[in-house]
């Protein structure tokens, strides 16, 4: 499959969504547990919901395009009760199937590494209060590589996802470097699960309905989703980003290169990976 180059200005018309918790630890290190306190799993380790942080033509700031490839904007409300913390992910690029009415199917096209960049604040009633705050305010690689399948074997499988911080000259790695097989669901299993929640998720605690907003959407040909953020390394965890902070993402494919070759790559030792997506982001 040869993929035809998808910028940015591609993604302004496609729904947007993010699957909370598929990541073991993530929720309780983002302090983010007791929003999902009242949602019920059909197990422990099952994601929790799909949350909206983008939906084409909408009033308000969930119309908002967000994506950027280059930066995040600081938020301006922050206060000393509320930080910003990035999140590395996969996000896939799928088209959807639908009969009457309802999502059949979810076919594949494309990944890259994503930064579900949010606010950590108490007190916000739904997850998409934390995702969007305006342009520049999430991050997706310019570069997605071509996904003809999402089940074992597929082009993803290989992959690790790594993510650093540089602040002051120091490079810190921030998310638990990880293969996206460790992800909680993956593969058919989170793909039947993601196609159940947009026909059947209710609007309920910090989760939204989605069958609602696809209809408000006029049934949209693609969606975007990303998979869910690796768990923190103790500095991820307890350093929140500031302005003038670097974020080196990576979706790197680990049978053709090391982590000792992606660290370099930032520090410019190494100028190319081999089948990667990158994104290099600055705090303003």
């Amino acid at each position: 499959m040869t993929l035809s180059p998808i910028s940015i200005a591609d993604l302004k018309n496609i729904l947007c969504l993010g699957v909370a918790g598929n990541f073991a630890g993530h929720l309780e290190q983002a302090g983010e547990t007791p929003d999902f306190i009242k949602v019920k799993t059909t197990e422990t380790k099952a994601p929790k919901g799909l949350f909206p942080y983008y939906i084409p033509n909408q009033p308000g700031i969930i119309g908002v395009f967000p994506l950027s490839s280059t930066e995040i904007h600081s938020p301006e409300s922050l206060d000393e009760n509320s930080h910003l913390q990035a999140e590395p992910e996969i996000c896939i690029l799928f088209d959807v199937a639908y009969q009457d009415g309802l999502v059949i199917d979810l076919e594949p096209k494309a990944f890259a590494v994503f930064n579900d960049c949010s606010i950590r604040k108490p007190g916000a009633k739904k997850i998409s209060e934390k995702k969007n705050w305006g342009p520049a305010t999430k991050g997706v690689s310019d570069k997605f590589l071509p996904l003809t399948a999402f089940e074992m074997g597929c082009e993803l499988d290989t992959f690790h996802i790594a993510s650093f911080l540089k602040r002051d000259g120091q490079i810190h790695a921030y998310g638990k470097d990880s293969s996206v097989l460790t992800y909680s669901y993956f593969h058919n299993q989170l793909k039947n699960w993601m196609i159940e929640q947009l026909n059947i998720q209710a609007d309920f605690g910090p989760l939204e309905n989605l069958k609602q907003i696809i209809q408000e959407c006029d049934y949209p040909a693609q969606i975007m989703v990303s998979l869910g953020a690796t768990a923190y390394t103790k500095f991820g965890e307890s350093v929140f980003l500031e302005v003038g902070d670097e974020l080196f993402f990576y979706a790197y494919d680990a049978s053709l290169n090391s982590a000792d070759d992606v660290y370099q790559h930032i520090t410019g030792e190494t100028k190319r990976l081999i089948n990667s997506s990158i994104l290099h982001q600055k705090i303003t």
